[in-house]
């Protein structure tokens, strides 16, 4: 391969420069910058056809006047000039830059002298966010100094196109796919809504390069990307995000292409990862042919980081000696000293290297030790170092209990799912209790029906989702069993409730019926309870209120029947006194006080059984008391209220937020179905939403 026949492609290519990182501090302000600097040099040195950056060219979101500033001059200084560009774009423009208000490439812009163009995907620093979606590297394009591409505003489904290019006989189809949330990107690879369009002519002749800035290790169960999720006929992958340098194509077995991971430029976070030599890439690519070039990084100030883990050095430390503290700070000293001089005599053969270093030290003191005051240790070496805030740092590795072998192994009765695909909430309960043992198994509830629940209780927060679904099929069993006249023989009655059970396993749209009606009264339960603290709240202090007018030994009894006439026209219709207690406080005569205050009060008495009662419990009750009674006792509280026989206006108040909270829910129940399960509705129009609610469902 030639690097200077008219057939190969020159590209830099680099990643994550977050220009404007620690730009306040005034040691390591001015890295990024520096660095930047010396990137574009080398794209200027090596005549490269373009720059590829890989994502986080800034480090904030809304990078400061400082840091647009820098980057605008460093990005006029190197990438304008006379030298023509060597490649021409086939591909159709105004679909590679659709969301560019001049939607082509910046050389071929009459009004600008380009002579090194650079595309730029965005990172999850530099992110689009605002009503108007833009983001810091739209100015630079708007600005003519950067062509942003591999931009998608589909949280549904997205189509990359790529950016087709050709010099001499070789042609490269540049892909991009700027930083998207990696559970979103994760379900949209599952499900099958990601899709990479390719040349219809001659679609093996291309070189196919994909730009991506994700998550490649694995940080959670869909917290980053599979290399497997990628198409294989990419034939280069670069990487972004991840800040340790493998600039090296890695080829993956499997997908049969390479990736190549080039890093950050700068230092952002004290890890072994960000201690590696920091490099760029120069790609050469002709054809089907590539060869990675790697360019270390002159500016990049030196990185040292150890571990010492003092449970390891029992003849140099001993946890009960009264001195040993002044020991392990004696040994971090030592520790430090050496990476100075490491650190020293590596800037001596490259005088380009800023002069003071970072310096790392973690110490392990499991096992007994105490750390001593990093702030004193530190103040030693204010002036050798450029983290001398962050030079020591402590921890202490967490040690793996023994397991017991009572405890169960879910590992034997549910079977993992293969790499790449999701599990549901709902389905890893039914699959345990389908493979559970006899006596672990569900002889009441669904294993569907109680998926549900649980997944309502782990999605949504509904707490009393398990509990309501219980009580609810419970009290549909229950009506079973008197319809058919069971005697109260546990025999017959767990027979009778087996095939009741198959009955509704079959009947999946009546178990979806049920399901959903307990949901509902699980909402309806959690807004009542909230309405009725809210309501118990305010009537105590009116309570004080009033009692605080009157002298404390009478007592609120007596303030209450023995009142001024300002008083008893107040509780005849007053402001103070809600409807409840108008209503049970009615002319003021038929009621004695402590009526009244048993009235105004009978709301605050709601409570939930602690113990679910047995299908057997209701039929003991019920041979002693009416059917009717015992389905009630179940599904509704009770509230003892001594009130006037005469006074029909009165409701109790737990009817009558079950009427308003169950129509409220049922026409948001439509409405998020419309949604596909996004509620964008505003708690301000539902006036039983307490501030805490509020800010618990947002």
């Amino acid at each position: 391969m030639h690097a200077d026949d008219g057939d190969t492609f020159k590209i830099l290519v680099a990643t994550d420069i977050h220009l404007g990182y620690l730009e306040k501090d005034p040691v390591r302000g001015n890295d990024t910058f520096v660095t930047f600097n010396e990137i574009l040099d080398h794209a200027r040195k090596n005549e490269v056809d373009f720059i590829l950056l890989g994502g986080d060219l800034f480090h904030d979101n809304k990078p400061s006047r400082k840091t647009v500033h820098s980057c605008l001059e460093s990005l006029r200084k190197y990438c304008m000039g006379d030298r023509p560009v060597q490649f021409e774009i086939l591909s159709d423009q105004a679909v590679n830059f659709h969301y560019s208000k001049f939607p082509w490439v910046n050389y071929q812009d009459e009004n600008l002298n380009i002579s090194i163009p650079v595309f730029s995907i965005h990172g999850n620093h530099d992110d689009p966010t605002g009503a108007d979606a833009l983001c810091a590297l739209d100015i630079l394009s708007c600005a003519g100094l950067l062509n942003h591409f591999g931009r998608s505003t589909s949280v549904e489904k997205i189509d990359i196109s790529p950016i087709l290019l050709r010099k001499g006989r070789t042609k490269i189809a540049l892909y991009g796919l700027g930083a998207i949330p990696d559970e979103r990107l994760y379900r949209m690879f599952v499900n099958k809504q990601v899709t990479m369009l390719r040349p219809k002519e001659d679609e093996d002749s291309w070189f196919n390069l994909f730009v991506i800035h994700q998550n490649r290790s694995k940080h959670g169960a869909t917290n980053y990307i599979p290399e497997q999720f990628l198409d294989d006929f990419i034939n280069l992958v670069v990487w972004g995000h991840e800040h340790e340098c493998k600039i090296a194509p890695f080829q993956n077995e499997q997908q049969r292409f390479y990736i190549s991971q080039p890093g950050s430029t700068v230092v952002t976070s004290l890890s072994p990862g960000e201690a590696v030599k920091k490099h760029i890439g120069l790609l050469h690519v002709k054809g089907k042919k590539m060869k990675m070039e790697k360019i270390a990084l002159e500016t990049v100030r030196t990185f040292h980081v150890e571990d010492i883990v003092l449970a390891d050095h029992p003849d140099l430390f001993n946890p009960d000696n009264p001195n040993v503290t002044q020991a392990i700070q004696a040994f971090c000293m030592e520790k430090v000293e050496l990476m100075l001089d490491t650190a020293e005599r590596e800037r001596l053969g490259n005088p380009r290297q800023p002069e003071k270093p970072i310096i790392r030290l973690r110490v392990d003191y499991a096992g007994g030790f105490e750390p001593f005051s990093v702030h004193r240790f530190s103040q030693k070496y204010m002036h050798r170092v450029a983290n001398p805030k962050d030079i020591i740092h402590f921890f202490r590795r967490r040690e793996q209990k023994e397991k017991k072998d009572i405890d169960l192994n879910f590992g034997k009765l549910v079977s993992r799912p293969a790499e790449g695909t999701t599990l549901r909430v709902e389905d890893l309960v039914k699959q345990y209790f389908q493979t559970a043992e006899k006596k672990v198994q569900l002889s009441l509830l669904t294993e569907r029906g109680m998926g549900e629940a649980v997944q309502e209780f782990v999605d949504k927060e509904e707490k009393d989702a398990i509990e309501e679904l219980v009580k609810y099929q419970l009290e549909k069993t229950q009506r079973f069993l008197k319809e058919r006249r069971t005697d109260a023989v546990e025999e017959k009655i767990d027979e009778e409730v087996q095939k009741f059970r198959e009955s509704r396993k079959k009947n999946t749209e009546e178990e979806d019926k049920e399901v959903h009606e307990a949901m509902m009264r699980a909402r309806a339960h959690r807004s009542e309870n909230e309405v009725l603290v809210s309501a118990s709240s305010d009537e105590d202090s009116m309570d004080m209120e009033i009692a605080g007018t009157n002298n404390p030994s009478d007592g609120l009894t007596s303030t209450l029947s023995r009142g001024r006439g300002r008083a008893r026209g107040r509780a005849r219709g007053a402001r103070g006194q809600n409807s409840t207690a108008r209503g049970s406080s009615r002319r003021g005569r038929g009621t004695t006080s402590q009526e009244s205050a048993s009235g105004s009060r009978s709301y605050k008495s709601v409570s939930v059984p602690g113990k679910t009662p047995s299908i057997m419990d209701a039929f003991r009750s019920s041979k002693t008391g009416h059917s009717s009674n015992s389905f009630q006792s179940y599904s509704e509280d009770i509230i003892d209220i001594d009130s006037d026989p005469e006074d029909t206006s009165f409701v109790p108040p737990s009817s009558k937020v079950n009427q308003r909270f169950l129509s409220s829910f049922s026409k948001r129940g439509s409405q998020s179905q419309a949604s596909k399960g996004v509620d964008f509705e505003s708690d301000e129009d539902d006036p039983f939403m307490s501030p805490a609610t509020s800010r618990r469902t947002k």
